[in-house]
């Protein structure tokens, strides 16, 4: 049976934010959705994990594969041959020796996203490789334990080759995090949240058709896949579980919360552990963010089914589709009205619900849940001088997606950063569209944030690389590079916002 909002984290009180998850549990959300999990029954497929590999002397080759979607064969673009490609799990202070093999029919290029490495190594799309070529990485992570990802970052075509499936996690581990003793091997879940367009039998989950208003709004589909699987399940234990969450969507942004109402505990996120443990009703997660959750089902009991879900939401200043979305969802209810805008391609619009993962609980066990005390202690770098201010606006206008007024040019320069200089950034969103802010090359900290929002939300204490910025909003964060100097990107991390010129080069020096 359904448990019946049962408080799952000890810690962090019964009750906090059950009004905010009142809405009962939500039935599959598409007829897609319905036709993948027809061909293999009525339950969920189960969620996979892809292998997990050392980036010591690695071969990632970039290739057409065919894969396993709902129990239809697609073809993907992968990495060795799988969706999400192999799981890179690294020490910090180890070497990562990696040689990218490109068996695509264009040019490709591999971003570590959230690693400091040298310029050569960051992906930046100027270096892509021609067909039938590789490149080598050579580098050292010198940076806390943290779930960072990859993904592609050819110019114009970052959006169509991650959606067709080229991404995966990067796991770095240390001995501060290691002491903690946090939930290993089984009970650490690694979730890569991408959703998926499927046509009416349910297939064509891999094929990347941005139309007009996908270009202008970032594409949105209505199937949410994790690790590759539409609407997947996992059979766990009644204990207690960390899941490391990755928002690897083109446009998506999920509210994660727990359909018990229980809430979620938050201990880390972008650039690893947080100061200290937030209990929340739920958590935003926007394209490229990451969440690290503690959720405890220490008191479920044998056949308790747990989702982990995307609440209906609706985003401040974005425009509403009214009687122009409506109907066009195929199958979610008629909720393209006054939700937000966003689908006005197709799929579901931004802020619909959606049910991402089901935890099946299969089995007791004897081991009690021990959340951390404490986590380790980040410097604050509002305590020191900043001797540097910078102004960066995000605006989207009839298909142009610019930065300060300027579309992205390959090779032009458009910051000098002095190098170990503390500085604070400003991003301004002064348009009705959600623009996720990635910063290549350092961590950063949220001091303030303006408009929509209005506060530093729980989950982004600590260290970030990635910022969600809301229609009307502004947000001042602090930052310095001091590990590398040379070329890096700023952009949106809309994928279709990126590609279509919301981006710019700055050079540390």
């Amino acid at each position: 049976m359904r448990m019946n909002r049962r408080t799952f984290l000890g810690a962090a009180g019964a009750g906090a934010g059950a009004g905010l998850l009142a809405a009962g549990r939500l039935a599959l959300g598409t007829p897609t959705a319905l036709h993948a999990l027809a061909r293999g029954g009525t339950e969920r497929p189960p969620l996979r994990f892809p292998p997990t590999v050392s980036p010591a002397g690695l071969t990632l080759a970039a290739r057409p594969a065919s894969v396993e979607a709902g129990g239809a064969a697609e073809t993907a673009w992968t990495f060795n041959g799988g969706v999400p490609g192999p799981t890179i799990r690294m020490r910090r202070g180890d070497r990562a020796r990696v040689l990218l093999e490109n068996g695509l029919a264009e040019a490709t290029i591999v971003h570590w996203h959230g690693l400091h490495v040298p310029e050569v190594a960051d992906g930046h799309p100027r270096l892509a490789v021609a067909p039938g070529a590789s490149y080598r990485y050579d580098f050292t992570v010198d940076q806390r334990a943290g779930t960072y990802w990859y993904h592609p970052h050819a110019h114009l075509r970052t959006a169509a080759q991650t959606y067709q499936g080229l991404a995966g996690l990067l796991i770095v581990e240390d001995d501060e995090e290691a002491a903690l003793g946090l939930p290993a091997g089984d009970r650490e879940v690694l979730l890569v949240l991408q959703d998926r367009r499927t046509g009416a039998d349910g297939t064509g989950a891999y094929r990347y058709a941005a139309a007009g208003p996908d270009l202008m709004h970032g594409l949105l589909g209505e199937t949410p896949f994790g690790n590759g699987v539409p609407l997947p399940a996992l059979q766990v234990d009644a204990a207690l579980y960390r899941l490391r969450v990755l928002n690897a969507s083109n446009a998506r942004v999920y509210r994660l919360a727990l359909d018990t109402g229980a809430p979620l505990v938050v201990i880390g996120n972008d650039g690893g552990l947080l100061p200290a443990p937030a209990s929340v009703p739920y958590v935003d997660v926007g394209p490229a963010e990451r969440v690290d959750l503690l959720a405890d089902l220490s008191g479920a009991a044998p056949g308790d089914r747990v989702m982990l879900r995307s609440l209906r939401f609706s985003i401040p200043g974005q425009m509403a589709m009214g009687g122009m979305g409506r109907g066009m969802g195929r199958g979610m209810g008629g909720m393209g009205g006054g939700m937000g805008g966003g689908r006005m391609g197709g799929g579901a619009p931004q802020g619909a619900p959606m049910e991402l993962l089901e935890l099946v609980v299969a089995r007791r066990s004897r081991e009690r849940a021990a959340l951390p005390a404490r986590l380790p202690a980040i410097p604050s770098l509002a305590a020191e001088r900043v001797t540097g201010e910078r102004t960066f606006s995000f605006t989207s206008r009839m298909m142009r997606h610019t930065v300060n007024g300027r579309e992205f040019a390959l090779t032009r320069v458009d910051e000098r950063v002095p190098i170990g200089r503390l500085e604070r950034w400003t991003f301004v969103n002064d348009d009705r569209l959600v623009h996720p802010i990635h910063v290549h090359a350092t961590h950063f900290q949220v001091v303030a944030r303006s408009g929509g929002r209005g506060a530093v939300l729980p989950w982004e204490r600590g260290w970030k690389d990635t910022v969600l910025l809301l229609p009307g909003e502004r947000v001042d964060v602090l930052l310095r590079f001091d590990a590398h100097r040379g070329m890096f990107l700023l952009h949106c991390h809309n994928l279709e916002h990126e590609d279509g010129g919301m981006m710019l080069n700055f050079e540390v020096g």
